[in-house]
């Protein structure tokens, strides 16, 4: 094995940086840019190491190098400064960075033209103040100016941005007051109002056993008994149209089982949801199939019907179909007032019902299962 080979890497990769030539070139895979700026650097560095050279050679005397220095500092100090401005991002952020490295430049070489003329020539007045003052304005005075609109702009979208968490918060306390409302309203025709008619409906048939041998008056009290049934029939639709039941106890794929079969279309449900979602968000779904429900026994002449409930990200879907004539003008009132719900909840509503082929309702309600 060679000697080479035994070489460690490191010590190899060394020998292969030591052996890089001083002045770069375009074979090293440097731009034409990176390899000018390269360039430039090593013959600032070389002519200022001449410059001294030469005079320490002539007898050394006046430092008169050091303004050579200066001179060649000024194209290194604005290559610097570019770059770091080149970094922000385009527009007047990036205009703006542009102007303050050429103020720091400027300050820069005023700064070290007052040392140079003080060490050199003895000058005690620090005369780049009223410069240095002047630059700091202008720099100040554009920044203001480019960056106005921009500073404007941001405050819009922080108050917009609040304006619109606002919103949102008072939306969502008002849909879980209004849910808390109906909730109440439910519970106290069940265990007011309908509690009410069914005890009149038993006093009614005591009543009605008690009259056998007078006819006109027991006829009265069964027509009495039986609008009792209507109205308690009545307040039990009413109170299920509030708050189901069954939605509030078992969920929502149950209550629709149970809507379905009300209707008898034969209606096809399928579900691929876990667990039980936020209450406004199933009564929001419970309510929109039973509108879509309720126009395809009314209107559609369909033959059967589909509910599909899908629990996506964040998100559940709710698609009702049916095989009917279709021509559902979405813009109808019925669901104007399905829309409206939905959208209330950040949702989106979209019908497609062509002409003979059926209607298809689509909705999708943001949720937190």
């Amino acid at each position: 094995m060679s000697e080479q080979a035994q070489l460690p890497a490191g010590v190899s990769g060394g020998r292969e940086a030591r052996s890089r030539p001083w002045m770069p070139t375009l074979a090293q895979g440097l731009s034409v840019g990176e390899y000018i700026r390269s360039v430039m650097f090593r013959l600032a560095a070389l002519i200022a190491v001449l410059l001294s050279a030469i005079w320490a050679l002539d007898g050394q005397g006046y430092f008169w190098p050091a303004w050579a220095w200066l001179g060649l500092g000024v194209p290194l100090m604005l290559d610097r400064t570019a770059s770091w401005a080149w970094r922000h991002p385009p527009g007047a952020v990036r205009r703006v960075a542009c102007v303050w490295a050429l103020v720091s430049v400027g300050a820069v070489i005023l700064i070290l033209t007052w040392l140079l003329t003080w060490l050199l020539a003895g000058v005690q007045t620090f005369w780049p103040a009223w410069a240095l003052l002047g630059l700091g304005t202008a720099g100040s005075a554009y920044s203001l100016f480019a960056l106005h609109d921009r500073v404007l702009v941001a405050h819009g979208r922080r108050a917009l941005r609040a304006r619109v968490e606002a919103l949102t918060r008072t939306r969502n306390e008002a849909v879980d007051a209004q849910a808390a409302e109906l909730r109440r309203i439910e519970r106290d025709l069940h265990d007011g109002a309908q509690a009410r008619l069914v005890a009149l409906t038993i006093q009614l048939g005591r009543a009605e056993l008690r009259v056998e041998h007078e006819p006109d008056l027991r006829g009265l009290i069964h027509d009495a008994q039986r609008e009792a049934h209507r109205a308690i029939a009545e307040l039990r639709d009413l109170a299920r149209g509030i708050v189901p039941p069954l939605l509030a106890d078992r969920g929502l794929v149950a209550a629709v089982g149970s809507l379905a079969a009300r209707y008898g279309l034969g209606t096809s449900i399928r579900s691929d949801t876990q667990g039980r979602l936020a209450p406004a968000v199933e009564r929001a779904a419970y309510f929109v199939i039973a509108e879509a429900l309720t126009n395809t026994a009314k209107h559609a002449s369909a033959t059967r019907s589909w509910v599909q409930l899908s629990a996506e990200p964040g998100c559940l879907v709710v698609v009702v179909g049916d095989d009917g004539r279709g021509g559902a003008d979405p813009e109808g009132s019925g669901l104007a007032g399905l829309r409206a719900r939905v959208e209330a909840l950040d949702g989106r509503l979209t019908v497609l019902s062509p002409v003979g082929e059926g209607t298809v309702l689509e909705v999708g309600i943001p949720c937190v299962s």
